[in-house]
């Protein structure tokens, strides 16, 4: 991959600092038992982390689906295996459904989220987010340590 501009570190880890505060707070919610925001901060902080990277290498992030942003870095020559593709089509359904209560046409959406679903949102994310780590300290463009 060869990015437009080098690698902006500060950016990256503004962007990264914040996946990491919102997936802790997801661990939070689903320890209450908040199971629908739960999902949302994990598709928020999974998001976070790729735009983060993508920001970073002075590719444009638009947008909220992280599928579609894994694949304007993929574009760019960043390798993306599929099992991390399909960690963030996962999440890109926790997008709009926990927020909005007419998103299902009846009941509310917490009525439709439950533990097992947020352990799998919470767990694609981090491994997200984790593949983020790995791919910006590998390559030439990225950090040359974790801080």
């Amino acid at each position: 991959m060869s990015p437009p501009f080098p690698f902006d570190e500060p950016e990256f880890r503004r962007w990264l600092v914040q996946a990491d505060h919102t997936l802790a707070s997801a661990r939070r919610d689903l320890e209450h038992g908040d199971f629908v925001w739960a999902c949302f901060k994990a598709q928020q902080a999974a998001e976070y982390a790729v735009k983060g990277l993508a920001r970073a290498l002075g590719i444009p992030a638009f947008g909220h689906a992280v599928s579609r942003l894994l694949k304007d870095l993929a574009r760019e020559g960043l390798p993306v295996p599929p099992q991390q593709m399909a960690r963030a089509r996962l999440l890109d359904r926790h997008y709009i459904p926990p927020r909005y209560p007419d998103a299902y046409t009846e009941g509310a959406p917490l009525e439709y989220y439950d533990e097992p679903t947020a352990r799998g949102a919470i767990d694609a994310a981090d491994q997200l987010i984790l593949a983020v780590k790995q791919w910006a300290s590998e390559f030439p463009w990225g950090p040359a340590e974790e801080g």
